[in-house]
């Protein structure tokens, strides 16, 4: 299973920032496709004197209120200076917070450079956040994950197993019975942090879900609304095992196993399909069992801890029997 690399052009994280941040794109339309590659936002104050070396190319750059007050400070040569300096580096993009006046070199080397130029009323702060944020999601690495994601009880469950066993049909019932669809047959997985992975439905799959003998089913229009979900983190597996697999399974569930999916463990739990098993019931169980887990309740070892009580009290009372 291999991470599968992403990119995000300016272009792009312009739409997907313009209305949050009110973003007006002033010059550098020619540059919309250049492809970003690092999450990193940076503030290049010392570019701005000639130390070149602390800027990184292809990254976003944030002018703030520091940086525009050195700009104004300087006398016309030593602003084209100070301008020149900035855009002899390959930058993604720039962006003048806190609603600054843009001053007129900085137009004209972001026409000249190909550079988007960005202007908002925002603060840098809040500007570096938010567009962090979007590229992080955008650039996080990814696999694609063969089965039915859900959010059953509001926790994100893949349901997994060999084809035919029944993974959309356990799907339909579930959503029948409450719980929401993200996305069936193909699942694209998120590292979006060191320890969060997150599901998403692919775009041309979103709402619909495939089931043998009824063929493609749009689950928005027959359930509602609140039937669906676009994305979700993933939290369990469920894998669906086949009868004659049976013995594989641990009966008392002693064995905490789990899955790495791009380097992060998310736990498995294996289900014997059997006919007459009612397995929509069996899914909410382990994922309301899971959640027990979560909070430091554990039913196997609970069950256990009460078997080595009474196998201690038995013992004792035949050492006792036995003592003169």
């Amino acid at each position: 299973m291999d991470a599968l690399t992403h990119h995000i052009s300016v272009a792009e994280l312009f739409r997907a920032a313009a209305e949050q941040l009110q973003l007006v794109w002033l010059a550098g339309k020619k540059g919309g496709d250049k492809r970003l590659t690092s999450d990193t936002i940076q503030k290049p104050s010392l570019a701005l004197i000639g130390h070149l070396n602390f800027v990184h190319p292809n990254r976003v750059q944030v002018l703030g209120c520091a940086e525009m007050d050195y700009l104004r400070s300087l006398p016309p040569e030593g602003l084209l200076h100070a301008v020149e300096h900035l855009f002899s580096t390959e930058l993604a993009a720039v962006v003048v917070a806190n609603g600054e006046k843009t001053p007129e070199p900085l137009l004209a080397a972001a026409e000249r450079t190909g550079t988007p130029l960005f202007a908002s009323p925002e603060q840098s702060p809040l500007l570096m956040r938010v567009l962090s944020h979007l590229m992080t999601q955008a650039l996080a690495p990814s696999t694609l994950l063969h089965g039915v994601f859900l959010e059953v009880s509001g926790l994100g469950v893949l349901i997994t197993g060999d084809p035919a066993v029944g993974k959309s049909e356990l799907a339909l019932e579930l959503i029948s019975r409450g719980h929401r669809l993200v996305a069936d047959d193909a699942v694209e997985v998120f590292a979006i942090s060191p320890d969060t992975l997150e599901g998403r439905c692919p775009e041309l799959l979103q709402d619909f879900m495939e089931v043998r003998g009824l063929g493609v089913l749009n689950i928005r229009r027959l359930f509602g609304e609140t039937a669906v979900k676009h994305k979700k983190n993933l939290k369990l597996i469920i894998h669906l095992t086949p009868v004659e697999r049976w013995q594989q399974v641990d009966r008392l569930d002693m064995r905490a196993e789990s899955l790495h999916l791009l380097g992060v463990p998310v736990p498995e739990v294996r289900i014997p399909v059997a006919v007459g098993r009612n397995l929509a019931v069996l899914v909410e169980v382990a994922v309301r069992n899971h959640i027990l887990k979560l909070r430091g309740f554990n039913s196997a070892e609970e069950f256990s801890e009460r078997q080595r009580q009474a196998m201690t009290v038995e013992a004792e009372s035949a050492a006792a029997e036995a003592s003169p």
